[in-house]
């Protein structure tokens, strides 16, 4: 049912379309950066070199954690789930940073978000990156301003500065995972939006969206398939014992694609340009599973299949591929709430009611 009209992003899932303001995501997602994507987003056009360079300085002055955050950081167990963990921090953000009540009205609301987006979303990033890195009792390495938002956020995570092909290949995943229509977690943000609530809240419910199983949590489950199955020997058979015992294969099938997710190429691409020897493994497997479920449920393959082993490739623990899919749909979830606050009217729909006949006597 269309809820909303929106200039974002176009998804036809019948033909395996996902236009991003316009541009075909295949012809986009390896020729434009991070910040490119996020400017698109945000202003409905791509920049020039100019406003290019004076974006990317706004991301690059924007790196930094409150102390009292990265405080609260620190306590947060060492066994967390990173997602609760980025849940709660990004509401302990809010705690401290918004001291009044929510904006009385859209155009507020509007301006407030508009000041905070490039803060947010750099933001958003360091906090994964923090949360990983105190849970191994190191430090935060000092920020750099030398670094486009993915290499930083790499270089923040591990504590060096990435290689060209594992930047680029980030950058990709980071574009790919941008905005992708009225996704749930989408949906769920624009919904909270809409009653003029803050947009640390917002956040925090696009979050919690985004962490379910059958929404950007599907990710985390793709890469243990992948090394269970362990050889693409085995793949065929495997796939099979899962039908026959009627079990979800990950990474396959999406409630709005009927033919292969138009995001799969690129990241398979970059995928497979950094394959060490084991990923080079796990592609193949995702390759076999995937032949298998298009020739025995005419279902293809979604996004999940092949960033679980790009961010595998790229040395990134499991339990962050859903914060790394938060960092990134921050800026979808903010050009969403901005073009929400534009024209806002709160949500407020019908619901089909089924229960006892109405007028029973009391």
């Amino acid at each position: 049912m269309v809820v909303a009209r929106s200039a974002k992003s176009y998804v036809d899932g019948q033909a395996g379309v996902f236009n991003l303001c316009g541009y075909d995501i295949r012809d986009v997602a390896e020729k434009i950066s991070f910040e490119e994507s996020t400017y698109l987003l945000w202003h409905g056009h791509l920049p020039t070199r100019s406003e290019l360079t004076a974006f990317e300085q706004e991301f690059r002055a924007a790196r930094s954690l409150p102390p009292e955050l990265i405080a609260f950081l620190k306590t947060v167990p060492h066994d967390a789930v990173p997602m609760y963990a980025l849940r709660t921090a990004m509401s302990v953000l809010g705690l401290q940073t918004m001291k009044e009540l929510p904006a009385q009205t859209p155009g507020e609301a509007l301006a407030i978000v508009k000041k905070l987006a490039v803060s947010l979303t750099v933001r958003m990033g360091m906090i994964v990156a923090a949360i990983h890195r105190f849970r191994q009792g190191l430090e935060l390495p000092p920020v750099r301003s030398d670094l486009g938002e993915a290499a930083h956020f790499l270089y923040l995570l591990n504590g060096t500065e990435p290689g060209t092909d594992a930047a680029d290949a980030f950058d990709t995943a980071l574009v790919l995972h941008c905005d992708h229509g009225f996704n749930n977690s989408t949906f769920t943000a624009r919904v909270v939006s809409s009653s003029l609530t803050d947009i640390y809240s917002v956040l925090v419910a696009a979050i919690g969206s985004l962490n379910g199983p059958l929404h950007g949590g599907a990710n985390v489950q793709v890469l243990p398939m992948l090394q269970e199955i362990g050889d693409p020997a085995n793949a065929e058979a495997w796939v099979l014992d899962q039908l026959k015992n009627k079990r979800v294969v990950m990474g396959i099938g999406h409630p709005v694609y009927k033919v292969v997710d138009p995001r799969k190429d690129p990241l398979k691409r970059m995928a497979t340009k950094l394959t060490s020897q084991s990923s080079a493994k796990l592609i193949s497997i995702a390759e076999k599973v995937e032949e298998v479920m298009a020739r025995e449920k005419k279902l293809h393959a979604n996004v999940d299949l092949y960033s679980a082993p790009l961010f595998h490739a790229l040395g990134i623990p499991t339990d962050l591929f859903t914060p790394i899919f938060a960092a990134s749909r921050t800026t979808g979830w903010l050009a969403q709430v901005m073009e929400q606050l534009e024209d806002n009217r709160i949500y407020r729909p019908e619901c089909e009611y089924v229960g006892p006949p109405v007028g029973r006597e009391f």
